[in-house]
């Protein structure tokens, strides 16, 4: 079992920090739309915030979550996200098996195998 925090996108990083240096937590969630319903536009003024935890805690899990497609997912994983959650993008999907795979490949010609 693992214990994570979640980061609403006005919350800074610095609001958790002690926590996670502390070891209280294993991931850091930043939210990358307002918390409460799907569908909403990714917010990229959420990405200096990852970029900040994933230099102060380099091998800490950082999911992203909210908006997360194709194209979101090259920006959050290049700020320093290594777990992402794509919501309304798979499963309003009319082939969500497909979008998956997109996800996957997209991010591994950016990447490399992940």
């Amino acid at each position: 079992m693992r214990a994570g925090i979640a980061l609403s996108p006005e919350t800074p990083a610095s609001a958790v920090a002690p926590l996670l240096a502390a070891g209280a937590f294993d991931l850091a969630l930043c939210m990358t739309v307002a918390p409460g319903f799907g569908g909403q536009p990714f917010m990229p003024e959420v990405l200096p915030k990852v970029a900040e935890l994933r230099a102060a805690f380099p091998d800490l899990d950082i999911q992203c979550d909210g908006g997360i497609n194709a194209a979101t997912a090259v920006a959050a994983v290049a700020a320093g996200a290594n777990c992402l959650v794509a919501g309304s993008a798979v499963f309003g999907a009319s082939d969500p098996a497909a979008v998956i795979a997109a996800l996957r490949q997209t991010l591994q010609a950016r990447f490399g195998p992940m």
